[in-house]
C-alpha cells in the first residue's frame, strides 16, 4: 500500500461538502458527503493508495508550508496544492510560488514522490483574478519542470472550454469549490500516483 499525504488548502480539503476536521465536519452537518474531496475518487481508482487528507480551508500557501512536516510523517509521497487564497487575498503569486516550491523541495528532501496540482478555475472570482491564475499556474509549470516533478492539471480538467477561466456549472458547487461530480474528475482524471 502506497501512502500518500495530500497537502493543501479547501479544494484538498473536499469543501464544501466535506473536511478532515471532525469539528468542520459537525458543522456541514447533514450536507455531509465523503465524495467531495478528490483523494476519495483517486483511492477508488487506484485501491492500492492510501491517502491522508491534510486540507484546511482557507489557507494561504506560506500556512500550508507550516504543516508539511505534520502532514508527512510515515508517507511514501506528497501532493502540494494551495495558492487561491493568496490569489483571494491580492498577494502576490510569486509569493506563492515560491511557497510551493519550497514545499515541493522539501518532500524531495526526505526523499518522498512529489507532485503538484495547479490552481483551478475559480467562477466567483472571475474575470478579475483570472490573469493572477494564469500567471501563478504558469510558475507552478515552471516549479514542476525546474524540480523534476508532474504537475497535476487540476484546472484544465475543470475548465469549461466554452467559457475560459471558469468550471463548468455542473463541476462546481458553489462558484468557488468542485462539486462531487468535480471532485471525482480531479480523482480520476487529473491525479496521478507521482
Amino acid at each position: 500500500m502506497a501512502r500518500v499525504a495530500a497537502l493543501g488548502d479547501s479544494i484538498t480539503a473536499g469543501s464544501p461538502l466535506w473536511d478532515p476536521d471532525p469539528e468542520v465536519r459537525r458543522a456541514i452537518g447533514a450536507a455531509l458527503d465523503e465524495r467531495s474531496q478528490w483523494e476519495w475518487w483517486a483511492a477508488r481508482a487506484a485501491p492500492s493508495l492510501e491517502i491522508r487528507n491534510c486540507g484546511v480551508y482557507g489557507e494561504r500557501a506560506e500556512e500550508i508550508e507550516r504543516r508539511l512536516t505534520a502532514c508527512v510523517v510515515s508517507v511514501d509521497a506528497l501532493v502540494v496544492q494551495g495558492g487561491i487564497n493568496d490569489v483571494a487575498q491580492g498577494r502576490p503569486v510569486e509569493a506563492a510560488a515560491a511557497a510551493l516550491r519550497r514545499m515541493v523541495r522539501r518532500g524531495l528532501a526526505l526523499g518522498l514522490g512529489v507532485a503538484l496540482a495547479d490552481v483551478l478555475p475559480w467562477n466567483n472570482g472571475w474575470p478579475t483574478r483570472e490573469p493572477a491564475i494564469r500567471r501563478l499556474n504558469e510558475l507552478v509549470e515552471a516549479i514542476g519542470r525546474e524540480e523534476g516533478v508532474p504537475v497535476l492539471p487540476f484546472h484544465d480538467t475543470l475548465e469549461d472550454p466554452a467559457r475560459p477561466g471558469r468550471m463548468r456549472a455542473e463541476w462546481t458547487d458553489d462558484g468557488d469549490h468542485p462539486s462531487v461530480e468535480g471532485y471525482r474528475r480531479l480523482g480520476e482524471l487529473a491525479f496521478r500516483l507521482p
